[in-house]
């Protein structure tokens, strides 16, 4: 019996250690990646690896983690400049020769579904009518979130940012702004288009020109400060082939 006893215990003692798996590599991602970044993780842990680890919240706010020696191995920006600046932060960041433009996205004007708002984006369109006397434009930040920066600079683009600027309610994030669209506490908001196909509480009203803001493109990078084994390859199936369908049934376009 004591030997026994003695036997179970050695089991039980070394099982944390026998149970503990390997852990994936933690991205650091855009919020409007959710879906499809969660689907790519799925299919990734499919085939025999240790499913990574994401975090998700605005490219501003994932920047200035990194800049600030936040422990991650890939790094996903809705848009270039937050990449620009990890890249320019003290100490070098990124991994030269890992950097690449992956995904392309369009931005959406967005109303509750049940709402009938009718709007045609155009040079003009009449925005701030369209809120009504009492409602807010929910959208990113638009210093600092990249979807609410491209958000002003479109509408700047078409003449209307002037008759919205005091009106708009800005968000830490794009999918933030389209919380307030989805619980009908703001009447119009604007994220992209990809967002908008994630919560069938919200419909588009419309898709901003291509023109009116710079092109929508998402950069994908291996931090320099990256020791999990699996970051390469990840981030070399992210940009394979397999990978961007994968963000392509999410509705992105790919580079």
């Amino acid at each position: 019996m004591f030997r026994r006893m003695i036997f179970a215990a050695l089991i039980l003692g070394a099982t944390p250690a026998m149970a503990q798996a390997p852990r994936g590599p933690v991205v650091l991602a855009a919020a409007s990646l959710q879906e499809s970044l969660n689907a790519a993780a799925d299919t990734w842990a499919a085939q025999g690896h240790p499913r990574p680890v994401l975090s998700f919240a605005a490219s501003s706010a994932l920047a200035r983690q990194i800049e600030n020696g936040a422990p991650a191995d890939l790094f996903l920006s809705a848009d270039e400049e937050w990449m620009d600046h990890v890249v320019k932060a003290p100490g070098g960041r990124i991994k030269p020769g890992t950097r690449i433009s992956l995904l392309t996205n369009s931005l959406a004007l967005i109303a509750p579904a049940q709402s009938r708002v009718r709007l045609t984006i155009a040079p003009g369109f009449p925005l701030a009518a369209a809120l009504g006397p009492n409602g807010r434009l929910a959208m990113g930040q638009v210093a600092s979130v990249p979807a609410g920066k491209y958000g002003r600079e479109a509408l700047i683009a078409l003449r209307v940012w002037p008759s919205v600027e005091g009106r708009v309610a800005g968000t830490d994030s794009v999918r933030s702004a389209m919380a307030l669209v989805s619980r009908g506490e703001a009447p119009l908001g604007i994220v992209y288009a990809t967002d908008a196909r994630a919560d069938k509480k919200v419909r588009v009203v419309g898709i901003f020109p291509a023109n009116s803001h710079k092109p929508i493109t998402y950069p994908l990078a291996r931090l320099s400060a990256s020791t999990n084994p699996d970051a390469e390859g990840f981030r070399r199936f992210l940009a394979s082939l397999q990978g961007k369908a994968i963000f392509r049934a999410y509705g992105f376009g790919t580079k």
